[in-house]
Order: C-alpha cells, then structure tokens, then sequence
C-alpha cells in the first residue's frame, strides 16, 4: 500500500514514521527545503501536560520521535512563567536528525514540492501535483500542511509578511490538501472576533546579546529581564499560543535558549527592544521581520472524526494544526502518529483507532473537535501545556508527572504498545 504525506512539518514526520513502521510504502512531500516547518523555530517540549501527552505516546509504543527529542535536549527539567519541567531542543540539530529517522525506515522525502493539485476520482483522491511537476500517487494521503499563512493571509490579517522560517516568498505559500479536494474548512478567530492568530515567538541571533546574558542562557536554559515601563507593549491578545498569554510576558523579556535566544511575544519592535539594558546590538534571526509582526496561523483546518479522517473524502487523513486548534510540537505528534497508524489500517480495510478520552491525547483530540463545532470554540486554541485544555486536563485529573502512573492510565485504557500491535 501507497501512502502520501502532505507537509513535512512535526504532523508529517510522525504521520510518515507511523505508516512507514507498519509497513506502508511511504513518500513525504514537503514545500520546502527541510524538515519540521515551524519545528524548525520552536524547542519547547514537555512542559505542564505536554509531559503527560509524550509519556502517553511513549507508553502507547508511538513515542520513537520524543526518544530522538529527547536526546538532542539543550535543557531540560527547567521552568519559566507558569511552566515547569520543560525541555528545550536544539533547532539547528533536529532536522537532520529527523530525517535520518525517517530514512532509517524507508520513508522517500521529496523536497520542495508544492501540491497544487489534487485529482479526485469517486469521491478518493487517486494523485497530487506539485507546482514543478512531479505527481504521487497513492492509496491513503495525510494532510499535514498546517495552517499558517500564505502571504496574503499575513498580509490581511496580520502586519503583512515577516520572512519567517516558512519562507513563503522562496517556495511558494502553503496550499491545503483538504481545500484542493473542494473540502469547506474551518478557521480560527481571536476573542475580538478577527480571523486567525499570531505565532507566539521570535528568535533572537545569541551573539547579538551581552555577553552575560549568554552566558546566563546557556547555563540556565532561560533569561528574565523586566521590560522598563515606557518600552512595554502587550500583544499578548494576538498570540496562537495562549498558554504564553500571561501577564509576566508582557512585563518581561523571557528568553530560551534553543540554540538561538528564543523571545517569548509575538513580536516586539526593534528600537524599543535595543533600549533594553543586554540588548544594545539584538538582531533577529526569525522572523527576520521579528520588529514588525509574525506569521498569522489558523487560517485552514479540516472538519474530521476522532480517528483523524477527514469528512468529506474516503482516504484522507489529517494532523497537526490541520486537525484543529491544536497548538505545539507535542500537539502535532501524537496527533500524526494517529494518523499515520489509521491510514494503513484504512487501506487494510480495518477499522480506525480512536483512543480512549481516559487519556490526555484522546481527550485532546475528541474535545477539540467538538469545540471546533462551536463559535465559542472556534475562538480558543487548545494544548497541554496551558491555557483551556491544560486546565480541562487537570479537572479531569488526566495531568501527571509520574511516568509509571502514566503507563498505568494507558494500560487501564487497554492501549498499552498499541501503536507497535499489528494492525
């Protein structure tokens, strides 16, 4: 069996590992010219609930890329504002690891490959096209391309193009599969009501800054420095990441340390920012445009069922942000695994896996979509690390932080190595 990947970001490596270790014959189309999209500018991980979700994963037998993660970590165990036990990766070493993972297991990755064309035959869609010409044919395809952008979405919605690491201008913007295939979807607003939501970070070039405030990141993972009164701004309100909407964000310079200084706001003028004591030669490495705005996310995501198949088509699935107002690295793993594990056992013919909502994935993933029924919910983003869901997770009593525990919950919900089970 054929499946076909669309979107090489952490939804699609996970979605192409999974289809790959059951035995699929996978290829990975992504747009650009590496692996991970906004990966590739991220490094949180296993902060609050998202500690729960990856040891979940891990336990269930899907949890190979938090293993790879997990090695490649510059922290971890740290803290920041209303977040504990976080670990950061190294962004400039993740790709490369990835993609000798997938490699390892056979998945053939074709790079800048753009699908501009879904060719749907009885309601299945039977090939894509790429803006250069190329075509893939399959049995299944996975919808991974996410929900940021293209330009005109930043444009409009946003403070117009940023030159983030999706590099719109140089591959093209991102085109949806599940739009391509006439399929109506979704979009996200803010509480004011306006379309879409901005990504939540910038990257700062670490050399840029005084020497001790590298020196402090790179022993501590993280750097708080309060904002004087007359530079401060709040664009807390436009962040897609609302687990980072606090108030201690607004009043502070937070930094990570990921391999470049990773700065907590959407963005954050650049005149202001050189004022800051530490900061006299700051210079941003993503977005390049980090003074002016960010990329607007949440602008296409499909309507599907709790296995992860999109209504509407017989064989396609989703992941990541495509499936909903899932925010995160983590979010778009387990989310791709899932995905990854049902488009095999869809064109075996079996049955799709739906996890039990006794686990935080499965809670995750069924409450989201219902919530993205809803304008109320609409108007959210959900991850486990914060923010709604995070809360829903603690009520429910689904956070934890023991991993034996962990593995007690999933092995109650019957789903101890079911993603390493035959299908």
């Amino acid at each position: 069996m054929k499946i076909v990947v669309v979107g090489g970001g952490w939804a699609g490596c996970a979605a192409a590992y999974e289809a790959a270790k059951c035995g699929a014959e996978v290829m990975l189309l992504e747009r650009t010219d590496m692996l991970l999209g906004t990966g590739l500018v991220g490094g949180i991980m296993r902060n609050n609930g998202r500690f729960t979700a990856a040891e979940e994963m891990i336990a269930m037998g899907g949890g190979e890329l938090f293993r790879v993660i997990d090695s490649n970590c510059r922290h971890k165990n740290i803290s920041f504002p209303g977040h504990e036990h976080a670990s950061l990766y190294d962004i400039g070493k993740m790709p490369a690891l990835i993609q000798e993972l997938l490699q390892s297991i056979g998945v053939k990755i074709l790079y800048q490959a753009r699908v501009v064309k879904a060719v749907i035959e009885q309601q299945r869609i039977v090939r894509v096209e790429t803006s250069s010409g190329d075509s893939a044919e399959g049995d299944i395809f996975i919808d991974t391309t996410g929900s940021a952008g293209p330009i005109n979405n930043c444009a409009r919605y946003g403070n117009g193009c940023a030159m983030c690491i999706l590099r719109c201008p140089s591959f093209g913007g991102r085109v949806s599969l599940t739009g391509l295939a006439g399929i109506p979807e979704k979009t996200g607003v803010k509480e004011d009501g306006t379309i879409g939501a901005m990504s939540g970070s910038c990257k700062l070039y670490k050399d840029s800054l005084a020497p001790e405030l590298v020196e402090e990141l790179n022993t501590s993972g993280v750097v708080i420095r309060r904002i004087p009164d007359h530079l401060r701004e709040d664009h807390l309100d436009q962040k897609a990441c609302q687990q980072y909407a606090r108030k201690e964000f607004a009043d502070n310079i937070i930094l990570l340390d990921t391999g470049h200084a990773k700065l907590m706001t959407p963005y954050f003028p650049l005149s202001k920012l050189q004022q800051i004591p530490g900061f006299a030669y700051a210079r941003y490495e993503d977005p390049y445009a980090g003074g002016k705005g960010n990329s607007m996310r949440f602008m296409a995501m499909a309507p599907r069922d709790d296995g992860l198949k999109v209504k509407g088509l017989e064989n396609l699935f989703c992941a990541g942000e495509k499936a909903g107002l899932l925010v995160g690295h983590t979010e778009a793993i387990v989310t791709g695994v899932l995905a990854g594990k049902n488009s095999v056992r869809d064109a075996a013919g079996k049955e799709p896996l739906v996890l039990s909502r006794k686990t935080a994935i499965g809670e995750a993933i069924a409450y989201v979509r219902e919530q993205m029924e809803t304008d109320e919910g609409l108007s959210r983003k959900y991850t486990f690390s914060g923010s709604v869901f995070f809360e829903r997770m603690k009520e429910l009593g689904l956070y934890e932080t023991d991993v034996e525990k962990i593995g007690e919950t999933v092995h109650l919900a019957g789903l101890t190595g079911i993603f390493e089970a035959e299908l």
